[in-house]
């Protein structure tokens, strides 16, 4: 009798904030459950460029540390941006195909670039679409030249985004939910890092995973957690007695009408 065949997993890039390094954001995700990614190959490559200035993980974190491409303080001018993106569509294409995208900062704006121009032809033409991705802390670029093709129209890939009530970007990352179809939002209480996951946001991601894999047919067809169809779903994530969603977009509400936007210094 024939062996079963082994299920092929799906494979996802990685990609680290600015001036850190993929072990670093290895580390970072590995404080969630380990089950939500089970199933998934998770690729942590480092930046293509050596950090040219001090590092927000200098003693928390050992070098070498690494960044993506170079800006100015207004996020509006990219230096080593097009070099960046060849080289990620080669390394996408000699090592893949992959299956989803997971950014954090730096490395999540970058992957919804890909994204968007992916999907306008601009990029991986001969790559299978990409189906995934998970953003945290991520946010558009901001030169019209890149906007009017990436952003043009909504992306339809699978997505969740992670924002923190206290992140400088956080403004930012809620533009980028906006380019995505139907996305998942999970809120959390921290600032620009990789959150920890309640009970509630953990089992919220799980079932997005899931789904995932059982859409694909890469696991087991299990009960999972439907995701609202034509809907954002919001999480919010609390240490303790979670907050209602009503109470956490009138907060928002709120936030909008009298802040404004922070200066996009990317971290």
């Amino acid at each position: 009798m024939e062996e079963p065949q082994k299920q092929k997993k799906m494979k996802i890039l990685c990609l680290h904030g600015f001036r850190t390094s993929g072990s670093f954001l290895q580390k970072q995700i590995s404080k969630w459950n380990p089950e939500i990614f089970a199933h998934f190959d998770m690729d942590f490559p480092d930046g293509i460029f050596p950090a040219r200035g001090k590092s927000d993980i200098e003693g928390i974190f050992p070098p070498p540390y690494f960044e993506w491409f170079q800006f100015n303080k207004e996020f509006t001018e990219y230096e080593n941006l097009e070099e960046c993106i060849s080289y990620l569509c080669e390394y996408i294409t000699s090592k893949g195909p992959f299956d989803g995208l997971l950014g954090f900062s730096q490395g999540a704006t970058l992957s919804a670039l890909l994204l968007g121009y992916q999907a306008q032809g601009k990029v991986l033409k001969e790559h299978p679409p990409i189906k995934l991705f998970v953003s945290i802390s991520g946010s558009k670029f901001r030169d019209p030249a890149i906007t009017d093709v990436a952003y043009k129209d909504i992306i339809k890939v699978k997505s969740v985004h992670f924002i923190g009530e206290k992140d400088w970007l956080k403004v930012p990352s809620e533009d980028l939910l906006t380019a995505f179809e139907n996305p998942l939002l999970i809120r959390h209480p921290q600032g620009h890092t990789v959150p920890r996951l309640d009970e509630e946001a953990t089992l919220k991601l799980l079932g997005w995973t899931k789904d995932i894999l059982q859409y694909y047919g890469a696991a087991p067809t299990t009960d999972t957690h439907k995701h609202e169809n034509g809907e954002t779903k919001e999480i919010g994530i609390e240490e303790t007695n979670p907050k209602p969603v009503s109470e956490i977009q009138n907060q928002e509400k709120n936030t909008r009408e009298t802040g404004a936007v922070e200066a996009m210094v990317q971290a």
